[in-house]
This record gives C-alpha cells, structure tokens and sequence, in this order.
C-alpha cells in the first residue's frame, strides 16, 4: 500500500483570494457602466456604448456590480480565513 492521502480544508484560499481581487475592478467597472447609461438618460453624458439590448439597461450592470462586489466579499472572507456561514 501506498503513503495515506489526508485532505486538508481550505487549500484553495489562495485561490479564492485571486479571483477575488479580480472581480473587484470587474465590479467598479460594472458600476461606472451603470453610472453612464444613467448620466447618457439624462443626457449629461454622450450616448452609452451599447444602445439596444440587455446591457443596455443600467439595472443589469448595477446588479452585476452588486453581485460581483458579493462575490468578491465571501470569496476574501473564505480566503482570508474566516466563516462565510456566521455572516
């Protein structure tokens, strides 16, 4: 027989820790989005990018900010060490 395999809990902190601090700017950049397509409605801005279609309403990229800041919040939480499940 071969050596014992144990499985350790949380070896990919590391990883959730990248992709956290990936999704960060990913979530301003959605929130910037959101904040032209409203400043373009009120016309203080130049026309959005994306005239027609889903992301062409400021919602979807406000949602999408929200839920990548969400993500990026529980996946630092799971990297760093701490509980998701007491929050």
């Amino acid at each position: 027989m071969g050596p014992t395999v144990a499985r350790r809990r949380g070896k990919n902190r590391r990883v959730a820790s990248a992709v956290a601090a990936l999704l960060t700017p990913f979530g301003v950049i959605s929130f910037f989005l959101a904040f032209w397509r409203v400043a373009a409605d009120l016309n203080w801005a130049n026309s959005f990018a994306i005239p027609s279609g889903l992301f062409s309403h400021w919602q979807v990229w406000l949602g999408g900010a929200a839920l990548l800041q969400t993500c990026a919040h529980i996946l630092n939480r799971y990297g760093s060490g701490g509980d998701t499940a007491a929050s």
